[in-house]
């Protein structure tokens, strides 16, 4: 039966981490943080990990391998994995998302944090994507990074092989 799972990534490693379970078809979590940060000058608000280092994931490990898991580029290990694994009560998530919703909406960011020309909100890396307009319209992807203003790029699957475009941010939507 599907559950929460927690799983221990390589420092700094949760997106990538994020990212390559995603390709496998694994749901994940990353609770953040927002964090007003000066750069030059500049203010900025940047989404860190609420928990570094840790991820939550939901799978079922009769018919996902744990060793599937723990091969994955990002993942060291999942947490409480001995004889018997340690599933996370639902409610725990589920109210860990909701505080975080709660305090991006209170936060009531700037428009510069909405992308240019658009009432969608920034992706983050890890987020599915799919494609609504060119070569590429109805495909899915995993948003890796914003490159520009205009501009992203996107993981995506084909012919059995990963691969990376950038595309105009337009032409892809969140999912």
């Amino acid at each position: 039966m599907k559950s929460w799972y927690l799983v221990y990534c390589k420092p700094r490693g949760e997106t990538r981490a994020q990212q390559n379970l995603a390709l496998q078809q694994i749901e994940t979590y990353l609770p953040t943080l927002p964090q007003q940060i000066t750069k030059s000058g500049k203010n900025s608000v940047k989404r860190l990990p609420l928990f570094p280092c840790y991820l939550f994931i939901y799978f079922d490990p009769l018919e996902i391998s744990v060793s599937k898991i723990h091969s994955t580029r990002g993942v060291s290990r999942i947490i409480g994995c001995r004889e018997e694994m340690t599933a996370i009560d639902d409610a725990i998530v589920h109210s860990i998302r909701m505080r975080e919703a709660k305090l991006l909406n209170a936060l009531q960011l700037p428009s510069d944090d909405l992308l240019s020309g658009n009432a969608e909100p920034r992706l983050s890396v890890g987020d599915k994507v799919k494609f609504v307009e060119g070569p590429f319209k109805e495909l899915e992807g995993i948003f890796e990074e914003q490159s520009g203003d205009k501009r992203c790029h996107i993981l995506f699957e084909i012919m059995g092989q990963q691969k990376r475009v950038s595309v105009s941010r337009v032409s892809i939507k969140g999912i």
